[in-house]
């Protein structure tokens, strides 16, 4: 009898749709009080989840979303470096021949 592995899913906070973990951007507020993408999915800390969407990462701004989920306030310089980063991946996932 073969054993069926259970995929994790999460929920993105900018579409509100349920999608298994790995398709999703992991957003860390860690314990000393720094937010991180991170892209492993292990690290320690509160996290959120939104989808390689820039459709989502603007609802998620928009509504202030982030801020909910991690239970913190964003000052402005740290929402710029996330923003940052998240174009970045953005980009990156829509380059021909790139894989997560």
């Amino acid at each position: 009898m073969e054993k069926i592995k259970k995929v994790p899913m999460r929920r993105c906070i900018g579409c509100r749709e349920t999608k298994p973990k790995k398709e999703l951007i992991r957003i860390v507020l860690s314990p000393e009080n720094k937010i991180f993408i991170d892209l492993k999915g292990k690290a320690n800390g509160r996290g959120t989840y939104i989808c390689y969407n820039d459709k989502c990462f603007i609802e998620a701004l928009k509504k202030k979303r982030i801020s909910y989920a991690l239970k913190t306030e964003i000052d402005t310089d740290e929402l710029d470096r996330l923003k940052t980063e998240i174009n970045v991946l953005l980009k990156q996932e829509t380059m021909p021949g790139s894989g997560r």
